[in-house]
Order: structure tokens, then sequence, then C-alpha cells
């Protein structure tokens, strides 16, 4: 991609994506997310009416008197985005390909969070880790990741979530919002039939609060009637001829799609993860807001 066209596109996204900050996402991040951690502040006396279960038993012990740990909400958070740059995100038919619409995706959460105060970072990901931004504050910043979800030409083409959640589970000293934006498809699953990236996911969760975004495309689930077509894998290279004129490879097709995406969410619902749906030349606007609303309100509660 020519520099030029690359400034125009981050300008683009830029644009866009700060005007949805601005007027539609106002504060729902900040709403969602804030407090989710608790930080030590100090020890002091107990005093009539402090919760029993804070006591700090050594210091109690230690002085004789009762007394009680003090905590203040986090009010500053750490956002790691790990974005899927694998060769089936360079997949699209309806105006924008996968990628193109994960990197807005990602740079609108990153605007939302450096609105906020809060430190933003970048994994980028195939079936290895491919580029790592750590986190830091600022709309420079912001656009520097912007332009490397645009322009960043990885080294690979398979897809490993595992290895992209394990690398910021490493990297991550306190806990953050780790968006994972993907299509989340696996090329193979364990002998025991799992995904290979449950175990990563079950494990950065107890650390941190991680949130599948799945990117798809409305012809990964239906395929029109075109006669015979000819499909490469995107990752793999294999390529094959299939008549799309038979009603019943249509359906056939449509019934296993629909089946592995009712999979995917049942085992992300299992681990505890609620995922973001959006697709390719849709409003990504809506499903990213009524979640941050329903982040917000079980909060509340």
């Amino acid at each position: 991609m020519q520099t030029s066209e690359l400034l125009r596109k981050v300008r683009r996204i830029e644009i866009r994506t700060s005007r949805l900050v601005s007027d539609v996402l106002a504060g729902q991040f900040r709403s969602a997310f804030k407090g989710r951690g608790m930080e030590f502040e100090e020890v002091r006396p107990y005093q009539y009416g402090d919760d029993v279960r804070s006591i700090d038993w050594n210091v109690s012990a230690r002085t004789g008197f009762p007394h009680v740990k003090l905590f203040r909400e986090e009010r500053e958070l750490t956002v790691m985005l790990a974005v899927d740059l694998s060769g089936s995100l360079a997949f699209g038919t309806h105006a924008q390909l996968k990628r193109e619409l994960a990197a807005e995706i990602a740079a609108t959460v990153a605007f939302s969070a450096i609105r906020s105060n809060d430190r933003v970072g970048l994994i980028c990901f195939t079936d290895r880790v491919e580029l790592v931004v750590p986190p830091r504050k600022g709309p420079r910043h912001v656009l520097r990741i912007v332009r490397d979800l645009l322009a960043f030409e990885p080294g690979h083409r398979g897809t490993d979530v595992g290895e992209a959640i394990e690398e910021a589970n490493r990297i991550l000293s306190r806990r953050a919002v780790v968006f994972v934006v993907s299509d989340w498809r696996s090329p193979t699953t364990l002998p025991d039939g799992r995904e290979p990236w449950e175990d990563a996911l079950r494990i950065a969760r107890m650390r941190h609060d991680v949130i599948p975004v799945l990117v798809r495309d409305r012809r990964e689930r239906e395929l029109p009637d075109v006669g015979l077509a000819e499909f490469e894998d995107e990752e793999t290279g294999e390529r094959i001829v299939v008549d799309l004129g038979s009603r019943k490879v249509r359906e056939r097709f449509a019934r296993l799609a629909a089946a592995e995406d009712s999979l995917l969410d049942d085992t992300l619902r299992r681990l505890g993860s609620e995922a973001i749906r959006v697709e390719t030349g849709g409003d990504f606007v809506g499903p990213l807001t009524a979640f941050f609303r329903r982040r917000e309100a079980r909060r509340a509660r």
C-alpha cells in the first residue's frame, strides 16, 4: 500500500471513529469497564461499621488492635487489542474485507479508551504473534495502532487465537480489558473435540476481562446460486470447485455454518465470555453499543 493511500485510509478511519466515539459511544465505554478492579490504598484502625471481612489479621496481631485494609477503584484501564491478520481475514464480499472491518472496530475501541485516559496496546497475530505495540496513552499512539492495522504485512497466513491470548497474558502485569478481534475460525480441533484456544481463554479470564469480537461475512453462512465456482483457502492455498447451482449444496453449507456458529457460541458461553458479532458491510456500532449497555446494566445491579 502506497504511503499516500495509507494516510488517506488512516485519516478516514480517524474521522469516522472519532465521530462515533463523540456522538454515540461517549461515556458508554467508561461506564462499561471503569472500576473493574480494586487497588490497595492503606491500612487503618478498625471503626464501628467496617466490614469484618476487610480486617488485616497480620497487622491486627502485630499492633494488638484490629485494622482493616482500604481499597479504591482503579480509574485507569489498560486495553489490549489482539487483532487477527491471518489469511481468512483477507476475505469480504460486501463493501469491505474482514480485515478492514477489524481495523475499524479496533480503532473505535482505541479512541473510546483514550478518551477515558486509558492506555491502549496492540497484538497482531496469525498462527503466531507477528507484532506487539506496548500499551500507551494519547491520540498519536492510537493513530500508530490504526496505521499498523492497515499496513502491517504478516509473515504467515494461519490462525492461532490461543497464541495471541497467551501473549496478552504474558505481557500484561495488571488486570486489563482484552478485545480479541478475529473470525475465531480454528483450522483444527483437539483430539477431545475442544477448540485449541479454550485453555488459553480460561486462564486469561482469571486475570483479565477478555472480550471476543467475531468478524464475519454473510457469504460464510449463505452461498449464492451462481453455478460452478472455484474456492481457495486463504490460509492453506487449497482449491476446490463447487456446484453452487445445487440447492442441496447451498443448504448443506448453510446448516454446517449455522452448526459451527452455534457450537462456538456455546463454547464461549461455557467459558464465561460474551461475544460481539459483526459483519462486513453492516453496522458494527449497534452491536458494540448494545454490548456496552449490557455490561453497564450488569455492573449497576
